[in-house]
């Protein structure tokens, strides 16, 4: 574990039990069936019509199968929640990610939507990656590198990275990951660690997009519940 983050892992897990929620409007986001209430971006597929979306329902599980490269996006936008994912790679361990307060499309590298994107990279879940959005975090510079190199676009240091080592599970077991939005904060718990803590982000709200980047992913769970506000 990182020296530096043990009050904030502290501070984080308070907070996480003190947010106001209610269960009973808590929904998955994927009905085990089809991707109703979902669409696909994937840019290769407007060059080739042939081409298969990577997302598609196996066996009651959401899969992203990596390529060709895009993103499931919600139809909805949703602000102020909590999102529960249960993940895990199916084969080679790789890269994914979970976007929040997506909204314009390609915007980065004409592939990424707009966003903060929650990385799930295999031995780096829990970073954050800014995509012409911006979030705030405690040691800026030693998570961020060098301020002059900040950025949110192509070629600026856009990574924050995680504030603990060893959270995540062996490769081929479920890992849980718990991201809070609310306001212009974002946190986010993988199994059971706080494992990043943000602030003064610059979007509130947008739709939740998943993604194939490379490797198969199956989601057993993406379950959204709404929050009013965090108790003092």
């Amino acid at each position: 574990m990182k020296p530096f983050i043990i009050i904030a892992l502290a501070c984080g897990l308070f907070c996480c039990k003190s947010a106001n929620t209610s269960n009973s409007k808590a929904r998955s986001l994927f009905n085990g069936k089809d991707l109703s209430g979902w669409h696909v971006d994937v840019p290769d597929m407007d060059k080739d019509p042939n081409l298969k979306s990577p997302f598609l329902m196996r066996n009651g599980l959401l899969v992203s199968m990596g390529t060709p490269g895009g993103h499931l996006i919600t139809d909805a936008i949703h602000q102020n929640y909590r999102l529960e994912i249960e993940y895990r790679f199916a084969g080679k361990p790789g890269n994914c990610g979970a976007l929040v307060h997506a909204s314009t499309p390609r915007a980065l590298y004409s592939m990424f939507p707009k966003s903060i994107e929650v990385q799930m990279m295999h031995q780096n879940a829990g970073d954050f990656w800014c995509i012409v959005e911006d979030i705030s975090v405690p040691e800026m510079e030693k998570r961020r590198g060098p301020k002059e190199k900040w950025g949110i676009t192509e070629g600026k240091e856009r990574r924050i990275v995680n504030l603990t080592d060893g959270s995540e599970k062996p490769l081929g077991e479920w890992n849980s990951m718990t991201i809070e939005c609310l306001n212009a904060e974002v946190k986010v718990w993988l199994n059971g660690d706080l494992v990043n803590h943000g602030s003064n982000a610059t979007a509130t709200k947008g739709q939740i997009a998943l993604q194939a980047e490379g490797s198969e992913v199956e989601f057993r769970k993406v379950m959204l519940t709404p929050i009013r506000k965090i108790s003092k």
